[in-house]
């Protein structure tokens, strides 16, 4: 035994302890020694949990953690945790937890912030101290604690199966009787510890903290001989999905362009109501020159899918269709856009109605991103070019009100692009905005040095772009033809019309 062991576990659990002299005395009122023969011996449970090779002695007293690839064709990395049992416990969970994957998101105009992980913590941290907690010891029992990772689960698996008397019906309706436990003592300590739950509470916290993660219930299984107890936790849809892109990234990598293809359409076809593998498999499909097959992902995409994921599989696909100069049947789809989205989608359908020049489909749904234009340098300039647009369309019905809504938009664009240049942002966005804030000036009839002043900033961001230059000369031109103008005598108290 470890009395450095001992110690930090008195004081993890705030025991009086702790300020004991006697290391002798200490252990016997902790009950992990014995006394036999007139000799202190440890007790198993004393070696289990503060020796630093209580495997020495139990064969299985140790987590193997094995990785597999993406088809579960070969081992991708192999872990084992070893030492005193909650050491074991807290490096295997350190480890998986460094595995897992986190998606957050922070839906509009609520304060909470909301999303999924690989594995909920709670479910995990259950399964795993549950399979160091009711497994066996006994030296016959020399099978370690295993745990296999998949692309689209974990299996944790402990020897031997459960105790007579539960049964698998009761343990997937997550339900236990209230049996003697295995290993009593193991459990009071890691009550202790509080890395076990105490009244038969674990199964329904793993089966809670699954669901509100989004992801399936966990499984349970052991063979009729109970020669065995596996646990199987269900990845969250969304992560089984990253996992399959990234082999797919891989095996394009090492040049196997067909079996990258394979992987993700396999991945797809056991999950389609996954949006990052629709949007994939749509965009292989169409750089493939498929776009019939891109479009019946779509569909049936849609028809299982919620309905706030539908436009970023729709908007991947019209930007597939887009870069492959299919812009008819883009346009077709973007008619189709659902009015229900999420900010960051609003934002991609409206550059998408930018590139198909639908300028007020563009407009609606950069009003409907909200906050997320205004955190987007891309996005609040091409929202400032939108209303650019829209302001010449307005001054071009010659009339007051078109007036004072070409005025309107062009003081929103000028606000819009001013932000921009405050944002951190590439020097080509910062020269354009500069570009677009010199014609908003101009329209807006400011006086001709801030107008030059943009302009000398835009090419100084972006030299020897003529567009820049001949624009300026155009303004110098224009300006000087309207002071002339001014300067010409009056004519019976009038000056000419022009």
């Amino acid at each position: 035994l470890r009395t450095a062991k001992v110690r930090e576990y008195l004081h993890d659990v705030r025991s009086s302890l702790v300020d004991g002299v006697d290391s002798a005395e200490t252990y016997r009122r902790m009950q992990i020694t014995a006394r036999i023969n007139e000799h202190e011996v440890p007790r198993n449970v004393g070696l289990l949990f503060f020796s630093e090779t209580p495997d020495q002695w139990f064969r299985g007293a140790r987590i193997e953690v094995v990785r597999f690839t993406g088809d579960a064709s070969r081992v991708q990395d192999e872990r084992v945790f070893r030492g005193a049992l909650p050491d074991q416990v807290r490096n295997c969970l350190l480890y998986l937890e460094g595995l897992s994957q986190a998606h957050l998101e922070k839906p509009h105009r609520q304060s909470q912030v909301r999303g999924w992980v690989s594995y909920p913590h709670d479910a995990l941290r259950e399964a795993v101290v549950n399979a160091v907690y009711h497994r066996s010891y006994r030296p016959s029992v020399v099978e370690p604690t295993k745990i296999y990772l998949y692309a689209d689960r974990m299996e944790i698996i402990s020897y031997p199966g459960p105790v007579p008397g539960i049964e698998l019906a009761q343990l997937n309706k997550g339900t236990v009787p209230p049996l003697p436990a295995r290993n009593r003592r193991i459990g009071e300590f890691l009550k202790e510890l509080k890395l076990a739950e105490g009244r038969l509470t674990g199964l329904l916290l793993m089966r809670s903290a699954m669901a509100g993660n989004g992801s399936a219930q966990p499984h349970f299984d052991f063979d009729e001989g109970r020669s065995y107890f596996r646990v199987t936790l269900p990845a969250h849809p969304e992560y089984s999905a990253i996992q399959a892109i990234q082999d797919a990234a891989y095996l394009r990598t090492v040049g196997n362009e067909e079996d990258a293809f394979g992987r993700i359409r396999g991945a797809w076809e056991a999950n389609e109501d996954s949006a990052v593998l629709a949007a994939e498999l749509v965009r292989l499909h169409v750089d493939r020159g498929f776009l019939d097959r891109a479009e019946d992902v779509y569909r049936r995409f849609e028809q299982v899918a919620p309905k706030h994921a539908v436009a970023n599989v729709l908007n991947t696909l019209i930007d597939a269709l887009l870069a492959n100069d299919e812009d008819s049947a883009a346009a077709r789809l973007l008619a189709e856009m659902p009015e229900t989205t999420s900010e960051q989608d609003a934002v991609d359908t409206a550059i998408l109605a930018r590139r198909l020049h639908e300028p007020r489909m563009a407009h609606r749904y950069f009003q409907r991103a909200g906050d997320a234009v205004l955190g987007d340098s891309r996005a609040l300039h091409e929202f400032a070019q939108t209303k650019m647009f829209l302001a010449q369309e307005a001054w071009a019905q010659r009339s007051q009100s078109g007036r004072d809504v070409n005025r309107r938009l062009l003081g929103e664009a000028r606000d819009s692009l001013e932000r921009v240049l405050q944002m951190d942002a590439p020097a080509t966005r910062h020269a354009w905005a500069w570009r677009d804030l010199a014609r908003v000036r101009d329209w807006l009839r400011f006086p001709a040095h801030d107008v030059e002043s943009a302009y000398a900033e835009a090419m100084g961001r972006l030299p020897g772009e003529q567009r820049f230059e001949a624009e300026l000369t155009q303004f110098r031109d224009r300006s000087r033809g309207r002071g002339k103008r001014r300067n010409q005598p009056r004519r019976n108290g009038r000056r000419p019309s022009g």
